[in-house]
């Protein structure tokens, strides 16, 4: 019976090789280019011819080289970091923007550093000025409502980091941003169900500190005036863009009795998902007796039964759009005054389906 060796015994083995590690030098040296086309062909930079850059990146896969995060950061002026501050209850929303800004990032050979932060922390200023004086970054995309905080803007721009803000309400041209028409988008949702017939429409605000709440919220009153309608009040609901708020608003419409609206509009998909739940549990076919529709396209809107009549928001383009602007920017050598007044705005998709039905 063969006995284990003791700890004592392990400690003195050798200790195996590492495997070496390729160096810049080793891919400058197969492809038979200098060390400085090597980096700028690692870093994505204009100005390399494409066959140069082929043989590059088909030395680079051969050696199996990564460039070293650390060592990129200490020479030069970059961290080859991007910041991502979110605050926002939607997981899918999250994760959406997280893949755009990984995506662009990769694509430059930049990390991700994604953080999420408390807009309600009364210490929110400090607690973003303390991110940045400890991690250099080379650029922060701001979420909402992070993205329409002063308090928060004001450290960030103390700190000297380019930011890009998605989907803000305040403070234009304080920023380069990318965003969609939220108005337009809910404008053309609300048409699209008067267009069915629908005159009692319900509609579940989202989260009060999100500027595209109430630009939603906007849009859809402006097409209910425009067909001479007026919403009924009992029909408004507050909610905070979660399925818990959606649940509550399905209880207060469907709960107590009384007249039902005839479709129900949802600021965010998770509040529709809450609403249809509770029709469900309150025996209230849809969309039988009431329609329901959402915003934003979350995989969910496709899982849940019937399939939701929603607007797809790009939250995975407006992301990456966004890491591209910082990008753009971080390679830029001067002040580039006019990086504030960067804009893009990326379109929407009205996708019928299963949850809504002429009347």
């Amino acid at each position: 019976m063969t006995q284990s060796k003791t700890t004592a015994e392990r400690v003195k083995e050798p200790i195996p090789a590492a495997p070496a590690v390729s160096t810049i030098n080793d891919v400058a040296r197969l492809a038979g280019v200098s060390i400085k086309t090597v980096s700028r062909v690692m870093n994505n930079e204009p100005n390399v011819r494409e066959e140069t850059r082929t043989k590059v990146k088909d030395a680079a896969n051969l050696l199996k080289y990564r460039p070293n995060l650390l060592a990129r950061s200490l020479a030069g002026a970059r961290s080859f970091l991007v910041g991502l501050l979110y605050d926002n209850p939607s997981s899918s929303y999250v994760i959406d923007m997280q893949a755009g800004v990984i995506a662009r990032c990769r694509e430059s050979g930049y990390h991700v550093l994604s953080e999420p932060q408390d807009s309600l922390a009364p210490d929110i200023g400090r607690a973003i000025a303390s991110l940045l004086a400890t991690i250099r970054l080379d650029g922060v995309i701001l979420t909402p409502p992070l993205c329409d905080m002063a308090v928060v803007l004001d450290a960030v721009e103390a700190a000297g980091v380019p930011y890009v803000r998605v989907s803000p309400s305040l403070f234009p041209g304080r920023s380069a941003l990318v965003e969609m028409d939220d108005t337009l988008a809910a404008y053309e949702m609300t048409k699209h169900l008067l267009g069915l017939g629908h005159k009692d429409i319900g509609f579940l605000r989202g989260h009060p500190e999100h500027g595209s709440s109430h630009r939603r919220y906007d849009g859809f009153l402006k097409a209910m005036r425009e067909g001479g309608l007026e919403p009924r009040p009992a029909w408004i609901k507050q909610g905070q863009n979660s399925f818990a708020s959606g649940l509550e608003a399905g209880k207060a419409l469907f709960g107590r009795g009384g007249d039902l609206p005839s479709a129900i509009f949802a600021s965010n998909d998770e509040m529709a998902f809450g609403v249809m739940a509770y029709a469900q549990q309150a025996g209230v076919r849809i969309p039988d007796e009431v329609s329901v529709v959402g915003f934003d396209d979350t995989p969910g809107s496709m899982v849940i039964w019937p399939h939701l009549t929603t607007i797809r928001q790009p939250v995975t383009d407006l992301a990456y759009a966004a890491a591209d602007m910082l990008l753009s920017r971080a390679h830029v050598d001067d002040d580039a005054p006019s990086f504030t007044d960067a804009r893009r705005e990326l379109p929407f998709e009205l996708v019928a389906r299963d949850s809504v039905r002429a009347v």
